[in-house]
Formats: C-alpha cells, sequence, structure tokens
C-alpha cells in the first residue's frame, strides 16, 4: 500500500491518435449537414452496441426480453446521443472521447431500467418481504427450516444494527430483489453509492452474527 501511495498512477495523457479521434469527432459532431448527420449516426451505432450489452447484463433483474428489452437499449442510446452533443464542450480531454461517450450511454440505460422497473414492478412495493430472505441468501427451503433461528438473528440485526438508509437499501435489494438501478431512481442516489451501503449493512451484520455465535469469524453457522 506504501509503495502504492509513494508511486501514484499518473494522469492519463492522450496519444497524438487519440487527440487526432477527439478533434475529429468534434469537428463533425457540430459540422452541420450531411457531415453532422454521418457523425451522429456513427455515435449512435456505438452507443447503441454499450446499451444493447448493459442492457442484456441487467436484464434478470428487470425479467425483460425481446423487443421490449432492445426498445430500451435504443431509447438509452438515443438519448445519450443528445447528452454527449449537448455536453460536447465540457469534454476535457481526461479519456478516449469515445470512452467519455460511452458513460453516458450506461447512465441512460441506469435510469431507463429503474424507470422501467417503478412502471412494471414484479416485487412488493410495501414492506419487506422477509419470507424471501432465504431464497435471496441461497438458502433452500429445507435448510430455512434449520436455520429458523439464524435468519431471525439476520432480522434482528437488521432492525438494530443498521441505519435506516443502510436498512432501507439493504431490505430493497436482498429481501425484496428490488434492482439496484431501480433503487437508485428511488433514492435519488447512484448505483455505486448504494453499492457502498449494501457493502457497509453487510459487513455489520457478519459483526452482528459473529458476536452473537451465530457465525463463525469465517462465515460458518456455529449452531
Amino acid at each position: 500500500m506504501d509503495a502504492v501511495r509513494a508511486n501514484p498512477q499518473p494522469p492519463w495523457r492522450p496519444s497524438p491518435e487519440a487527440e487526432a479521434e477527439t478533434a475529429e469527432w468534434r469537428r463533425t459532431l457540430t459540422a452541420g449537414g450531411a457531415v453532422q448527420r454521418d457523425a451522429t449516426e456513427r455515435l449512435y451505432e456505438l452507443l447503441l452496441r454499450v446499451s444493447r450489452g448493459e442492457v442484456q447484463r441487467r436484464a434478470a433483474a428487470i425479467r425483460v426480453t425481446g423487443p421490449e428489452l432492445d426498445d430500451l437499449a435504443h431509447q438509452a442510446a438515443g438519448d445519450a446521443v443528445i447528452a454527449v452533443i449537448r455536453r460536447l464542450h465540457e469534454f476535457r480531454g481526461e479519456s478516449r472521447f469515445t470512452t467519455w461517450a460511452c458513460k453516458f450511454a450506461m447512465f441512460e440505460v441506469s435510469t431507463k431500467v429503474g424507470r422501467h422497473f417503478w412502471q412494471h414492478p414484479t416485487v412488493p412495493l410495501e414492506g419487506a418481504d422477509w419470507e424471501r430472505l432465504p431464497d435471496r441468501l441461497g438458502i433452500t427451503p429445507e435448510e430455512a427450516s434449520q436455520d429458523s433461528e439464524l435468519l431471525a438473528a439476520v432480522r434482528a440485526g437488521v432492525e438494530s444494527q443498521l441505519t435506516r438508509r443502510q436498512r432501507q437499501v439493504f431490505l430493497g435489494v436482498v429481501v425484496d430483489g428490488i434492482p439496484i438501478d431501480a433503487l437508485a431512481l428511488r433514492m435519488k442516489s447512484t448505483r455505486g453509492a448504494l453499492y457502498k451501503t449494501l457493502f457497509d449493512a453487510r459487513r455489520k451484520l457478519r459483526g452482528y452474527l459473529v458476536t452473537n455465535g451465530y457465525l463463525d469469524a469465517e462465515g460458518k453457522e456455529t449452531r
């Protein structure tokens, strides 16, 4: 760790090729006429590939397939293109232009997946469904009947050890199975922030279960 701190990674420096690529995108996306239309179409195709990959990766969480899933990708790519062109003047060359542009597509996918979930919810929206907890934790019905004491301890830990926000994220993601994108939209947060909150919540719960003798230090059940 000390070596890493002593030798931090230098900031990214664009190569001549990357600078030329950025200059070409800037020129063509603002040229007007057929040149701009062609550049916009090329950007759209690039961001559509990214969007399709992202929606496919998240499809299971929102139970969407086929044309509806592809429509989400097209919507995300289209909105991303508009955002890139609108904010083109903000690009500072701290990454490749295409890397910067692709972030808009990923953001749009995240937003649209979240909105789609709330428009077509597949889980209860009011109250935590604790009966789903064993399945969310990978525990079979047979194991759950044997581990009822452990599950009760988990519930007690959630209610007594977690902050209000940690409890809301844990219940939403782990107990009710709400996709992280949808929860981030509802809580006006980001995926990264909620993942950090969930990580902290899991760590607190594990500590609680170890302290109270339900798990050993390696995470194995003791009862």
